[in-house]
């Protein structure tokens, strides 16, 4: 792995971390993006890796680490607004990193100068072990580096749980009673609260129902509560 001093803000203080802090005597899955914020990496490349954070850790994985060519500011930004925290961001902010990989590559036609190429790797004690690097293709192709295929090399074994999606509002008796019935099953899922993170319009606009709760698993759309448990069975 290149050597390489990563210089963080963490609260208020300046806090240098090294490759050797990050690598040695760990597991470590690796995933690199071209730059905060930006659409593929905030709305699948980053939010999946988090999703899958504890089963990676199932199968000994230690850390999962983010790195961009952007300084930390950005980074510790972009953390926040993408609620990350089951992933340790990286600034490599003068690209040193992205350059000792061979990954650092010009993106001036998109005026972001220098960034680092979309790839993942899996690094056990300092050593690579595996890579997937995105095709050298145009635009920002994104087949590879991504959450399920690094967990397909590391655990092939295992069944990936649909994603699931619940809508409630607070006070809402139905909406606990779906939730528990979740949490009973021991699956994880993602809340979507009204008046919060979205409005009854786009509930309507999105189930065709203005009553909560609504539930969506691996894409299809459920139901309220009752269908939730006919389904589930």
């Amino acid at each position: 792995m290149p050597q390489v001093t990563f210089h963080t803000r963490q609260g208020d203080q300046w806090v240098d971390v090294t490759t050797q802090e990050l690598f040695a005597n760990k597991t470590v899955v690796v995933f690199s993006l071209p730059g905060a914020f930006t659409p593929t990496c905030s709305s699948s490349h980053l939010p999946r890796y988090n999703e899958l954070a504890s089963v990676f850790a199932e199968h000994g994985i230690d850390d999962i680490l983010c790195v961009s060519v952007n300084d930390t500011f950005v980074m510790n930004a972009w953390k926040a607004e993408q609620e990350a925290e089951n992933i340790t961001f990286i600034p490599d902010g003068n690209g040193e990193f992205s350059k000792g990989m061979g990954m650092l590559v010009n993106k001036e036609e998109l005026g972001f100068g220098a960034r680092s190429w979309r790839y993942s790797m899996l690094v056990k004690n300092g050593v690579i072990e595996k890579m997937f690097i995105e095709n050298d293709e145009p635009g920002d192709p994104f087949k590879v580096s991504d959450a399920d295929t690094m967990l397909g090399y590391i655990a092939p074994e295992h069944q990936v749980q649909e994603s699931i999606t619940v809508f409630t509002k607070p006070g809402c008796s139905f909406c606990a009673k779906a939730k528990q019935t979740l949490i009973d099953k021991g699956v994880d899922y993602e809340e979507v609260v009204l008046g919060k993170d979205a409005t009854s319009v786009s509930l309507r606009a999105i189930t065709g129902r203005s009553t909560v709760p609504q539930v969506f698993i691996g894409g299809k759309h459920i139901g309220g509560s009752e269908e939730l448990d006919k389904y589930l069975g």
